[in-house]
């Protein structure tokens, strides 16, 4: 019944998580919004929305800030790991498009794998080398099409599409203790709430001239639709961790990015060249083989801490 159930929130969080993609593209390209104010205000609502909730359930969302070591802990969360995460998807998909920007954050194990052997002071095993290759193989496919003379996204969407990939494997792995003492909403709802704060003192979104902007419709309709589709998203993906195995877990995931192109494609009418698909395919196949030695390797080294 367990794994039923993560299986489950695997496959229905990824497929949310993946139409969000789209939709922020639309978003973004049809608006005046920009990525910090867009993403203070979804985090903000969105976290503020959590823990709500959770009061209403009696849970005591406050106790956390009473224990420093698990605070500093939150807020490193809070600020690399969610509000990471999201900025740098959400400047992917500016930058590039969402089907280019779901893939790219699929890298996450290759830096995983990086700092446990940097860590452990060891090199990867020789599995792991050709999965890292293989994964780097598919990413050539996908940004030149096999043509070593032309790169098919900006710069800019390289850039942030690389940062991407990091912010997500910290966003993966770090708070794994953190939500096993907490409770997944409690570090997801001060995840977001902290990251929204945190980027609207940076970007003083007060002083913007957006928000009329943003009641605007459409664009209102489409807010409240990522704000929702995506906190679901988050929820389910990371609560799906603690019933099903990572092989599962990485397989089941890449509905996602499969969900972002097939939507686009209806969409916007984007057609990937053929070289582009089968790169596709080599990155999720050696990306799922990264993750399941990604895991075991993380879990070792845990262990030995």
């Amino acid at each position: 019944m367990k794994r039923s159930k993560g299986i489950i929130l695997i496959i229905i969080g990824s497929v949310l998580w993946g139409a969000t993609g789209p939709m922020m593209e639309w978003v973004l390209h049809n608006s005046e919004l920009s990525v910090p104010f867009f993403l203070t205000v979804r985090l903000i609502v969105a976290g503020t929305s959590i823990l709500v909730f959770l009061k209403f359930q009696k849970k005591k969302v406050f106790v956390i800030w009473k224990e420093p070591v698990w605070l500093k802990q939150l807020f490193i969360f809070a600020l690399l790991g969610m509000l990471g995460v999201q900025y740098t998807f959400i400047a992917a998909i500016e930058a590039s498009n969402a089907s280019i920007a779901t893939l790219l954050q699929f890298l996450g194990p290759i830096y995983i794998i990086i700092y446990v052997s940097w860590k452990g002071k060891t090199f990867p095993p020789k599995y792991q080398v050709v999965g890292i290759i293989g994964t780097l193989l598919g990413l050539f496919l996908l940004l030149t099409n096999a043509n070593i003379n032309q790169l098919l996204i900006s710069n800019e969407a390289l850039f942030w599409g690389l940062l991407l990939g990091v912010t997500f494997s910290i966003y993966t792995v770090y708070p794994a203790r953190l939500m096993k003492e907490w409770g997944v909403l409690v570090v997801v709802g001060w995840g977001m709430l902290i990251g929204g704060i945190v980027l609207a003192l940076l970007s003083q979104v007060w002083n913007s001239n957006e928000w009329s902007e943003l009641v605007s419709y459409p664009i209102i309709i489409f807010v409240v639709l990522i704000v929702l589709m995506g906190t679901i998203a988050f929820v389910m993906f990371l609560s799906s961790m603690k019933y099903i195995t990572a092989v599962e877990t990485s397989i089941l995931s890449s509905i996602e990015p499969l969900t972002a192109m097939i939507i686009s494609v209806f969409w916007f009418g984007q057609i990937l060249g053929g070289w582009q698909y089968t790169g596709v395919l080599v990155m999720l196949v050696f990306v799922t083989w990264l993750s399941v030695a990604g895991d075991l390797k993380w879990d070792r080294f845990k262990k030995k801490k």
